[in-house]
């Protein structure tokens, strides 16, 4: 099911498996392309002055690598592995574990339809990953915002086949952000004022918006989302609504962004 360009580009992040060391660099095979082998020399294994290469890299070794140059018209391919963080090879292994997830998923799909894993790829997993990045990422979306998949996909005879794969097999991803409310009503009835605006907030959306007490005049608002410009747009029209409340009650208000 060959869903990727044939080479990584420079600066690309790959993950690739060690087949054969030498005492000035070592060979790898790159997973995600097919196996097309590429060369990590001994300056690029680590930080300092390396004496022994196998106290760094080891043969049968996964590795996440820097790409640094492609020569196709030489089948060239350079590599370096002292070029990443420690954040970055964790993102990357973590990205082609589920893109891995997700070329089994494509193939629940395939047989649905009752077509091969190819005949999926051509159909629409190439233009899945150019349309949200990854293959992964289509299924979250499917999972999380069925409406909007469908949409943008007008309804292609195999969204629906991928819809239910995608709700069966995919736990929708969440965003969770927090602000501070601060409320006070002098008046008479300014206890009433502040719960009726703090029930305003919560009204907005129910599932997705929860104010919590912490301190007079604070109140904690907690927003869970499926994605994180949702769940913004979800907070800034929780808190407008709590204002709007307060200051329509003759109290006073203001919003802190955690």
């Amino acid at each position: 099911m060959p869903l990727r360009a044939e080479y990584p580009e420079e600066g690309d992040l790959v993950i690739g498996t060690v087949t054969s060391i030498r005492n000035f660099g070592a060979f790898v095979t790159l997973d995600e392309y097919a196996g097309r082998e590429a060369f990590i020399h001994l300056s690029e294994v680590a930080t300092g002055w390396v004496k022994y290469i196998r106290d760094h890299i080891r043969e049968g070794q996964k590795i996440v690598a820097r790409v640094l140059r492609v020569d196709p018209g030489k089948n060239q391919i350079d590599l370096s592995l002292k070029r990443i963080n420690d954040h970055q090879r964790r993102e990357k292994t973590q990205q082609w574990k589920n893109e891995g997830r997700a070329l089994r998923l494509v193939e629940q799909v395939a047989q649905a339809l009752k077509i091969s894993g190819d005949q999926a790829a051509d159909l629409f997993g190439t233009t899945l990953i150019e349309k949200y990045g990854s293959l992964f990422a289509a299924f979250e979306i499917a999972s999380a915002d069925p409406k909007r998949f469908q949409k943008e996909n007008e309804k292609a005879p195999w969204v629906t086949a991928f819809l239910k794969v995608a709700r069966e097999n995919i736990v929708p991803p969440q965003v969770t952000i927090l602000g501070t409310l601060e409320l006070t009503d002098r008046g008479p009835d300014g206890v009433e004022g502040v719960r009726e605006a703090l029930a305003a907030a919560e009204q907005v959306d129910p599932e997705a918006v929860e104010v919590h007490y912490v301190g007079a005049p604070k109140y904690r608002v907690r927003v869970v989302a499926g994605q994180y410009k949702q769940a913004e747009e979800t907070l800034k029209r929780a808190t407008e609504a709590a204002l709007k409340s307060i200051r329509a009650a003759g109290g006073e208000g203001s919003f802190v962004r955690a």
